[in-house]
């Protein structure tokens, strides 16, 4: 796993300054503390920071083609690559190392832009073809590997792993994006494509972007999506065997290292089936981690020990006290951009851990995504049973008097707080799920932003991410189309931006089989039937593994990787949140309402609602400007300054 980062100058071949790009390099050291070089040519500059996991004795980069007029930066994995080296030596590719890098170079010469179709694995890199005069960037399918860019008023194209190499250059201008600050405030993390900065843009998932010198005008390229073509007739027992062993096939693939592998254990099914997958194939026993937590409500260490147990791992425990909250500012320095996925601290910790006995994990995110395992995904079906009863003229009107004139009960267990599901029934199918999974819903965040804030938006609202993926999505089953919109939005802009920053930060690997695409493409055609029955989330993966695990693992209810926020918020961090989110840092951003940030801190601390997720919201929008964007000096939000 590495750190990748370069320069371009798009209208000619001017020089490229090497101390700006080693200041750019070396603000990814994290990702890649083993080595670190850069390559410059007339109007092109190259980083790379490694974290050496294959072919550690000669797989330095950039790395070059035969006659050097090919070079990539690459971070990730192609876990394929041995079968692709015979079927480019057999072309007539001569290859000097062996590891994976090497391959997309020669790809790229036998196929071009369509090199990335070949790879099978988590990938971003950056390949200049000199006798083309072409720079070429892609991202895996999935999104497991990030890739930000940003066109610079000189005329520099510049591109990076995170966005903190971007940042580092004093050409990006640091003004923020409106809508993706009314994003943020709706999801807590901002899709792709966007970043905080209006200049600054991820590389979506299965895109691939090609630039050309002299050509100013660029525009990113899919060439993978979810296919999402179901068999309705398939057979539940066969799809339980094909399930198995592709999922088996997958954990395989993703063993390949030369350095200490292990494997994240919560007590999950995800990574569970995962642990019970390796232990199958591994001839030592699994290395497997994971963190406990003081507070029962939390705490699922029980049942990753259970697992442990079963298959005799190496297993690692570390507890994580309730008042772990020292990690605040650090999240910040870490993730770049607001970022407000509280379980952030427990994955870092758990990171931490991990690192101090193996360079690469396995884990099992994408499960609930794929296999429809999320609560909401049930909850979503139950509403859409009863918005096909009624239209929406006839739901709007009726539901939308009752959600306002219904109690707010945030204390009530779900199936009790009538109030979102009316506000939810008052809604289409796809404003309906995208309220069920705000953190701040649409009243909300109009009583947060100010008046002149909200005229900057020019009526931009946040759903509206959501609805460009519906009219993207391959299928109309609605349990699929939820799916779909999760894969393009909370997998990659939360899970797994969450992952990749938290183990880089500790210089630690962390692999998702659950992700492999041609696992991922497979599982879509299974019937949604299959996925949810009878109010059962992963239906057809849960009855797959029940000779490898116990009904005490696979059907409890899910407690997810959370923190008690709200008792935080109440007790130890009293005063640290009055005094961050109605401090001077917020105030002078021109953006948030006074009164309503008041409102909410005083019913929470009282107790008369809980706000613990908005609050923690604003507390790391909070540290953002101050760690980030004060820490790097004057920063501009529109005309308004933030000294």
């Amino acid at each position: 796993m590495c750190g990748i980062v370069g320069l371009f100058d798009m209208r000619g071949n001017n020089e490229i300054d090497r101390q700006q790009l080693e200041r750019m390099n070396e603000a990814q050291l994290h990702r890649g503390p083993d080595e670190g070089e850069v390559y410059i040519e007339p109007g092109l500059g190259l980083g790379h920071r490694r974290l050496s996991i294959m072919d550690v004795a000669s797989g330095q980069q950039p790395l070059f083609n035969e006659d050097g007029s090919v070079v990539v930066v690459f971070n990730g994995e192609i876990y394929n690559y041995q079968v692709l080296a015979k079927q480019l030596t057999e072309s007539g590719h001569r290859f000097k190392t062996h590891c994976d890098t090497e391959v997309i170079v020669h790809a790229w010469e036998e196929w071009g832009e369509q090199c990335v179709n070949h790879f099978r694995g988590m990938f971003a890199f950056g390949l200049w073809d000199r006798n083309q005069g072409t720079l070429f960037l892609a991202r895996d399918r999935l999104g497991i590997k990030p890739l930000y860019y940003a066109l610079l008023d000189n005329g520099q194209f510049v591109f990076s792993s995170e966005l903190k190499a971007i940042i580092a250059h004093p050409d990006l201008r640091r003004e923020m994006d409106p809508c993706a600050i009314e994003d943020y405030f709706a999801y807590g993390y901002i899709p792709e494509p966007k970043t905080i900065f209006k200049q600054a843009s991820k590389l979506s998932p299965g895109y691939s972007l090609k630039i050309q010198r002299g050509q100013m005008q660029m525009q990113p390229q899919k060439y993978w999506d979810v296919p999402f073509k179901q068999q309705d007739a398939m057979d539940a027992s066969e799809a339980q065997e094909a399930l198995i062993a592709k999922l088996r096939e997958s954990v395989d693939i993703h063993l390949m290292t030369e350095v200490p592998l292990g494997a994240f254990l919560s007590g999950g099914v995800d990574s569970s089936a995962v642990v019970a997958m390796m232990s199958g194939i591994m001839r030592e026993p699994v290395n497997t981690c994971s963190i406990s937590f003081g507070d029962p409500a939390f705490n699922e260490s029980r049942y990753a020990q259970e697992v442990a147990d079963r298959y005799h791992t190496n297993h690692h425990v570390e507890q994580v006290e309730h008042d772990d909250f020292d990690l605040i500012d650090k999240l910040a320095l870490l993730y770049d951009e607001p970022f407000a996925d509280s379980s952030a601290l427990p994955t870092y910790r758990v990171c931490e851990l991990a690192r101090q006995r193996v360079t690469v994990v396995l884990s099992g995110d994408g499960g609930d995504e794929n296999l429809a395992g999320y609560r909401r995904y049930r909850w979503h079906m139950y509403e859409e049973k009863l918005r096909s009863i009624m239209p929406l003229s006839l739901r709007k009107p009726l539901f939308g008097l009752l959600g306002n004139v219904y109690p707010k009960a945030d204390w009530a267990p779900r199936m009790f707080r009538a109030k979102a599901t009316f506000e939810s029934l008052a809604r289409d199918s796809v404003e309906g799920y995208f309220h069920s999974v705000s953190i701040m819903s649409d009243k909300m965040r109009q009583r947060l932003f100010t008046s002149s804030f909200r005229n900057d938006l020019h009526e931009y609202q946040a759903v509206n991410v959501l609805r460009n993926y519906a009219q993207q999505c391959p299928v109309d089953d609605p349990l699929s189309r939820v799916q779909y919109l999760d894969m393009k939005t909370y997998l990659v802009g939360d899970i797994l931006t969450k992952v990749d920053r938290a183990s880089m930060a500790h210089a630690l690997e962390v692999r998702v089989p659950l992700l492999d695409h041609e696992l991922v493409e497979w599982i879509s055609t299974v019937p949604a039937s299959l996925k949810l029955k009878d109010g059962e989330g992963k239906y057809i993966f849960k009855k797959a593994l029940e000779p490898y695990l116990s009904d005490n693992i696979l059907y409890r209810n899910k407690m997810g990787f959370s923190v008690p926020l709200a008792d935080w918020f109440r007790g130890p961090l009293r005063q640290r949140v009055r005094d961050a989110i109605l401090g001077p840092v917020l105030a002078e951003t021109g953006i948030f309402n006074r009164s309503y940030l008041e409102e909410m801190v005083d019913h929470h601390q009282s107790g008369k609602r809980d706000y613990s997720a908005p609050l923690w919201t604003l507390l790391m929008f909070e540290s953002f400007i101050r760690n980030i964007v004060k820490g790097e000096g004057q920063f501009v939000y529109e005309k308004k300054q933030v000294a």
